[in-house]
């Protein structure tokens, strides 16, 4: 079930909100959990019932193993705690490996040994690679004593409630504890629904006005590259460019659409989503893309192998390691290897340039070049990302490079002037955080995060507070009435979204 589909749009997300105040209202907060378990379970086994045993499955092992190591720190030297952390982590590890990453080992084995084992073709389990990093984290501080204590309903809604489900944000324990156990959880609130609605809107906008209509370019330049044949200059900046969008304006969507699903229920979801294209870096761009992921890598891999403990060097391979394989998560092809390898690469190179140039990159003109150049980074990094195959991601590289006096310069200017309107919207336009900030849209963003991270026009003029900044008004109920209008007349080709595929 997609978020953008008719079903969720006009059955499921209603009627789920419907029963889920009415139990609230009339037996407990407890009943409402359980009800969101169950409608949660549902919206999961809406695409494959045959994966539900394996969802339910891991979630109890996890709890009950969880359980366990909490017993086991509280004897001498720990016990069995960090013997028991290892097994639960790799029998989480190793059921992603066997449904994810079986047919790429056969395959980059026959490949390297001249074998010809036959391939296995296992349906990915939906959402995988999301719900096996939660328990993974859940199981690692279980270990370390930073889990909360929680009931098992509790420990469900974290791990299935389906706002967040099938494509993140990768959510942490605390920050669903915390908020289950409000007295006020799940209760029917205007205000929630109306800012929950709002964001959920916007996300919908996103996606099939924006992200579905860059689709068809960037599909056909790599399906061109995909089939072997030539992709001359500006089919291939067409189809990075156009890709690149794409990818942007669908997963903010999906964030988008999350987090407001979400808030209809009072509960607020990490932010995960944070203008990245704004970047000035790439380090600064992940503290901006996938906001959950990069935390999740920072706080158990990165950290783990040692981080910034034993000297430069040792932190540089661990930056490549982390960035290479959070590549390989995303999936099971060197594609995503290599595209994990470059960015893993530019890090390497941004704190190396970060130790030489010490001059702060605050001018309006040094911003405007260091975003540029990071844009210009990210978006030859997603060919690898995009491309179905090394060969064809080669074929868009040279593609950019192939340049010939037969280039039309009325097309040139045409696409460069799309380029820079393109990034100029996502440069000056506040992202939905930012429009909504005075009412914590996410779990960890407020007003005053706008400060450290502040728009390009000043946010304390009267122009921001009067006209721009959200609020439940006739006016922007208007906008957003007209953007979901559009929205639901594009709703001709329901799309996955492109992280459904991880």
């Amino acid at each position: 079930m997609l978020f953008n589909s008719p079903v969720f749009l006009f059955a499921f997300l209603p009627l789920t909100a419907a029963i889920c105040f009415l139990l609230r209202a009339t037996v407990d907060r407890n009943a409402s959990l359980a009800f969101l378990v169950a409608a949660s379970l549902f919206f999961y086994g809406w695409w494959n019932p045959a994966y539900l045993p394996l969802l339910i499955g891991l979630a109890v092992f996890n709890f009950l193993l969880a359980r366990i190591i909490l017993i086991e720190r509280t004897r001498p030297n720990g016990g069995w705690k960090n013997i028991l952390v290892t097994f639960g982590v790799a029998v989480d590890l190793g059921a992603l490996a066997y449904f994810k990453y079986t047919d790429f080992l056969i395959t980059s084995v026959n490949t390297v040994a001249g074998t010809d084992w036959n391939l296995q073709h296992i349906v990915l389990p939906l959402a995988i690679s999301f719900f096996t990093f939660q328990k993974v984290a859940y199981l690692v501080d279980a270990g370390r004593g930073h889990v909360e204590p929680h009931s098992f309903l509790e420990y469900c809604f974290f791990v299935m409630f389906f706002p967040q489900l099938i494509a993140g944000p990768i959510v942490h324990h605390h920050e669903i504890f915390s908020q289950t156990k409000k007295d006020k959880s799940f209760r029917f609130d205007r205000l929630n629904i109306t800012i929950g609605l709002t964001i959920f809107l916007i996300g919908l906008f996103k996606k099939v006005v924006l992200a579905d209509n860059f689709a068809p370019l960037a599909s056909s330049v790599f399906n061109q590259a995909g089939s072997g044949q030539e992709v001359d200059f500006l089919r291939a900046w067409e189809g990075m460019i156009a890709y690149t969008l794409q990818l942007y304006f669908d997963f903010s969507g999906y964030c988008d659409m999350a987090i407001g699903a979400s808030r209809i229920f009072g509960i607020k979801l990490p932010l995960n989503f944070h203008s990245p294209y704004q970047a000035t870096s790439i380090i600064d761009f992940w503290r901006r893309w996938h906001m959950t992921l990069s935390r999740f890598l920072r706080d158990y891999l990165y950290i783990s192998l040692g981080g910034n403990r034993k000297g430069p060097a040792r932190r540089y391979l661990n930056l490549f390691l982390t960035m290479a394989i959070g590549g390989l998560w995303h999936g099971a092809a060197w594609t995503f290897v290599y595209w994990g390898a470059m960015h893993g690469a530019m890090l390497i190179v941004n704190h190396g340039w970060r130790a030489v140039w010490k001059t702060p990159v605050n001018t309006w003109w040094s911003r405007g070049i260091a975003r540029a150049i990071t844009f210009l980074c990210v978006a030859l990094a997603w060919v690898f990302f995009r491309a179905p195959s090394t060969d064809a991601a080669l074929a868009i590289y040279s593609g950019l490079i192939a340049w010939s006096p037969e280039v039309s310069t009325r097309a040139l200017l045409t696409n460069f002037a799309w380029l820079i309107f393109w990034v100029s919207l996502l440069w000056l336009w506040p992202n939905t955080q930012q429009w909504l900030a005075r009412l914590r849209p996410a779990f960890d963003f407020s007003f005053k995060d706008m400060k450290v991270d502040p728009l390009l026009f000043p946010i304390n003029s009267e122009l921001w507070h009067r006209v721009l900044a959200w609020r439940p008004t006739p006016i922007h109920a208007v906008v957003i009435g007209i953007a979901t209008a559009v929205s639901l007349l594009s709703l001709q080709r329901v799309s996955e979204f492109l992280y459904f595929q991880f």
